[in-house]
């Protein structure tokens, strides 16, 4: 059974988009993640255009990001204050990648870009997480005890604020630049952000682990938004058919994800996925280097 997806202009297997949407939304339950970070490389393998499976994908961590944003704002896990300086970040970041995007498609880049970006950024946190998950496993084999959270200079910027629902005191600058790097991120690659935006507001700002997933997904939610619209009304390039089709495949997939993860150890699922990632990069860089089957396209304008 086949659909044909207005934006990206190609007929596609139905079963297979649903399927490709499960496994994304099985990893999401399995490894807490997203999934932005792994579906649009797969968008891309499967024939999706770069710039439809970049705007779509940021269409589709709206649906997602509001669902798990209510559930932590029920229990009191999102902070508000945070979260707003976090947003003003990335509204900035996200505005500055659209219009980037749009100024890289006009010069004909943005296929190669949006690409080069996922192989730079897969292989680079990719390989961190193998290296941290691997030491961690040794660590807890040999019953070493857990680091303690360093102090980096960036703790003495100024402007600093008193975060009252987190229990912190840091300077406003450095959420505002972590919402600007992953908005710019999620308007030039489609990703949502939180596996790199997690890490940060734990280790970086100092947020307790219970309010920082919350946050997060409140402020992504905003961001997200605010690319789609843009790239709608810039590009054209947001196509909802292939987004529904996506959300309703992982909505079931992290289902059964969320139940296989609480049964798997917690290292050797971060060493899997950072295993999963490296080798989705490995392909991105073996179809940017392969020769191509058509050597020449022609294309009949009008």
């Amino acid at each position: 059974m086949t659909v044909y997806l207005p934006i990206a202009e190609i007929s596609v297997n139905v079963f297979a988009l649903l399927a490709m949407g499960g496994v994304v939304g099985l990893l999401s339950g399995l490894f807490g993640v997203g999934g932005g970070f792994l579906m649009t490389p797969l968008l891309i393998f499967f024939g999706i255009p770069p710039i439809v499976a970049v705007a779509t994908q940021a269409n589709q961590i709206v649906a997602t990001s509001v669902s798990g944003s209510l559930a932590h704002w029920r229990r009191g896990n999102v902070d508000l204050a945070m979260g707003g300086m976090l947003l003003a970040g990335g509204i900035v970041g996200s505005s500055g990648g659209v219009w980037l995007f749009s100024y890289l498609r006009e010069i004909g880049q943005i296929d190669l870009v949006i690409k080069g970006s996922f192989v730079l950024f897969l292989g680079t946190i990719g390989t961190l997480m193998l290296i941290e998950s691997v030491k961690s496993f040794i660590k807890r084999r040999r019953g070493a005890s857990p680091q303690k959270r360093r102090h980096y200079w960036i703790h003495s910027l100024p402007l600093k604020m008193k975060f009252r629902k987190s229990g912190i005191y840091v300077s406003a600058l450095l959420p505002i630049a972590i919402g600007g790097l992953i908005g710019f991120l999620v308007a030039i690659m489609g990703i949502g952000g939180g596996f790199i935006m997690v890490p940060a507001m734990i280790y970086l700002l100092g947020m307790p682990t219970i309010m920082v997933v919350g946050t997060s997904l409140f402020q992504i939610i905003f961001v997200t938004a605010n690319v789609t619209f843009l790239q709608a009304a810039t590009n054209s390039n947001v196509d909802l058919v292939l987004a529904v089709i996506l959300m309703a495949g992982g909505i079931i997939g992290a289902q059964f994800g969320a139940r296989w993860g609480n049964r798997l150890n917690a290292e050797a699922l971060r060493i899997l996925l950072s295993a999963l990632v490296l080798m989705v990069c490995v392909k991105l860089v073996y179809d940017l280097v392969a020769t191509p089957v058509d050597l020449y396209t022609v294309v009949i304008g009008g």
